[in-house]
């Protein structure tokens, strides 16, 4: 690790002095701290943590409900079943039960993945300008209004659920791109990368809930509660939301003097003014981008075959029970969740202290979580079967620390235009998330060893793009990230 972190922090030496604000901070120090933890901006963060919590409860809801939704997930009928009294339902549950064929409920689960590559680079773009509080308020609220009609929508026809998924796609995306929005203006650098990993923990935990929560309201009331309770919540939340949230520290009612004078004096090295043009011809010609596209490209390739085919692997090679495959699916999430938020108190503790260098914390922590989680996946197929579910649960757990290290580097090379590359670098997500199960169907119905092929490709593509940021990453400011130095839109 030693010479690791030696290398690491060489990686950089022929280049110019960093003028990374966060380095510089850490030099100067000319403003003193303000408590972390009784802090408006810690609030916003807690405040962002529960709209992403919201928004990907919601966005889970039918992934978990559908097997309830669903009478027979192997029959082709398309049709809805009809009984007296209430079009669908059947007497033994007294909630609508549906004959949807595999392939309708999987097109179903992937319809909001395309509605969010259509919405989250524009939505990037305008929050980064006009600011997030807005548009992630809205989307949240829609989203939610959305989430009570699900169960209607299913009653009235595939048709009407599908256009649901869709929007409800469309409006994750520009939700998740305006959060981004807040922390050039609300994360001083030293506390950056925790106050960013508390805010997108939500959508871990998120998930947790709705997996873990959901199979209890689908056995009683029944599946439609989970739309009801988790839209409902959101409604509310928009309420506490419009109250709270603001784009800029300095309107906010509520921040004192001190914090207010530590967030701009902490500022005043980085250009994070907002502006409509966009400088594509360097951005493309600009490798450090190119390595944060890369890795959010090959680690999610490796996540998204560990979460979406996670249930079908355990059910397949250890042949585990519904209970106990619903309650392993869950645990990666609760510890994912518990991995990025102590990453991200680590790496500022490491920069406050003057420990590592900027540069070397990025590339650490996209060390740590790339190389572990591909070593741990390669392993599955010689170990036991509770061996390979520790090694997975590992795998997910230790994929999150990318959190601190490539994912945030966005904020780092261009703070003024944050939201934008971060969704496009989620756009590049969405995308190898839609390649990468088509791959992996294909392994799988190949021979026995298809899991095996599975398990050695995504752990190949994750490492390929941990050497890619490790050769090619950077924390500087880019020339084309500063004020005078921007070409028109």
């Amino acid at each position: 690790m030693t010479s690791l972190m030696g290398s690491l922090e060489g990686a950089n030496s022929g280049k110019r002095e960093s003028t990374n604000p966060q380095e510089e901070e850490g030099k100067k120090q000319p403003h003193q701290q303000v408590n972390r933890f009784c802090s408006v901006r810690y609030a916003m963060a807690i405040m962002i943590h529960g709209c992403n919590l919201i928004i990907f409860t919601q966005i889970s809801s039918l992934s978990i409900a559908i097997i309830a939704m669903v009478n027979h997930t192997g029959q082709s009928n398309q049709s809805n079943v009809s009984s007296e009294g209430y079009p669908g339902a059947t007497p033994d549950i007294g909630v609508p039960v549906y004959d949807w064929s595999p392939e309708i409920q999987g097109l179903l689960l992937s319809a909001f993945i395309y509605g969010s590559l259509i919405s989250t680079v524009p939505s990037g773009y305008f929050a980064g300008v006009l600011g997030g509080k807005k548009i992630a308020g809205f989307s949240m609220l829609i989203c939610s209004i959305l989430n009570l009609l699900i169960p209607l929508a299913a009653d009235y026809g595939l048709g009407y659920l599908f256009v649901i998924r869709i929007v409800q796609g469309l409006l994750q995306g520009m939700n998740y791109s305006a959060l981004s929005a807040f922390w050039p203006k609300w994360a001083p650098p030293l506390e950056r990368t925790q106050l960013s990993t508390i805010g997108i923990s939500g959508v871990t935990m998120g998930n947790f809930i709705a997996v873990l929560g959901g199979g209890f309201l689908c056995d009683s009331p029944g599946w439609p509660s989970i739309f009801y309770i988790f839209g409902g919540i959101g409604c509310v939340y928009c309420i506490i939301w419009f109250s709270l949230v603001y784009d800029d520290p300095m309107n906010h009612p509520l921040i004192s003097d001190s914090e207010k004078e530590y967030i701009a004096s902490s500022m005043t090295e980085q250009d994070n003014a907002p502006t409509w043009s966009l400088p594509f011809k360097a951005m493309i010609k600009t490798m450090a981008l190119w390595a944060i596209l890369v890795s959010n490209i090959c680690r999610f390739w490796l996540i998204s075959n560990l979460t979406t085919s996670l249930p079908t692997l355990l059910d397949s090679m250890f042949d585990l029970d519904f209970e106990k495959n619903g309650f392993l699916s869950a645990l990666p999430l609760i510890t994912s969740w518990g991995s990025m938020t102590l990453g991200g108190y680590i790496a500022d503790f490491l920069l406050s202290k003057k420990i590592l260098r900027l540069i070397t914390v990025r590339k650490l922590f996209t060390f740590l979580g790339m190389f572990f989680s591909s070593l741990f996946t390669v392993l599955v197929p010689y170990v036991d079967s509770t061996t390979a579910i520790v090694f997975l649960i590992l795998a997910s757990t230790m994929s999150t620390l990318c959190f601190s290290g490539f994912m945030i580097n966005p904020l780092d090379i261009a703070p003024r235009y944050a939201s934008f590359l971060m969704a496009l670098g989620t756009t590049f997500m969405l995308i190898s998330g839609l390649v990468s199960p088509v791959i992996t169907g294909y392994f799988i119905n190949q021979d026995a060893t298809g899991w095996k092929n599975v398990f050695f490709l995504s752990s190949a593509i994750n490492l390929l793009g941990m050497v890619f940021y490790l050769i090619f990453g950077q924390t500087d400011v880019q020339d084309w990230a500063r004020e005078h130095k921007i070409t028109r839109f």
